[in-house]
C-alpha cells in the first residue's frame, strides 16, 4: 500500500467517521467503518515511510557509490 492509498483510506474513513450520520437498520456502524479505514490508513502510511528509506538498498545515502569510466586504447592495426 502506498502513500496515495493510504491518504485515500484515511479521507473516506474521516468522511465516513466525521461527516455521514444516517442510522440503518443493518448490523454495520458506519462510524467504526470509518474508524477502521482511517486506522488501517494511517498504519500503511507509516509502514510505507519505514520501508521507503529501505528501497535504496543498504548505505546509499551514507556513501555515494561512484564508478570510473577507464578508456581503453583502439586495437593495434592488422588485428
Amino acid at each position: 500500500m502506498g502513500i496515495g492509498v493510504s491518504i485515500l483510506l484515511i479521507a473516506i474513513g474521516a468522511v465516513l467517521t466525521f461527516a455521514v450520520n444516517t442510522t440503518g437498520n443493518g448490523s454495520v456502524d458506519i462510524n467504526t467503518v470509518g474508524w477502521i479505514l482511517m486506522a488501517a490508513g494511517a498504519a500503511g502510511a507509516l509502514l510505507s515511510m519505514i520501508f521507503w528509506s529501505t528501497w535504496a538498498g543498504p548505505g546509499y545515502w551514507t556513501a555515494r557509490r561512484r564508478g570510473t569510466y577507464v578508456e581503453q586504447p583502439p586495437p593495434p592495426p592488422g588485428y
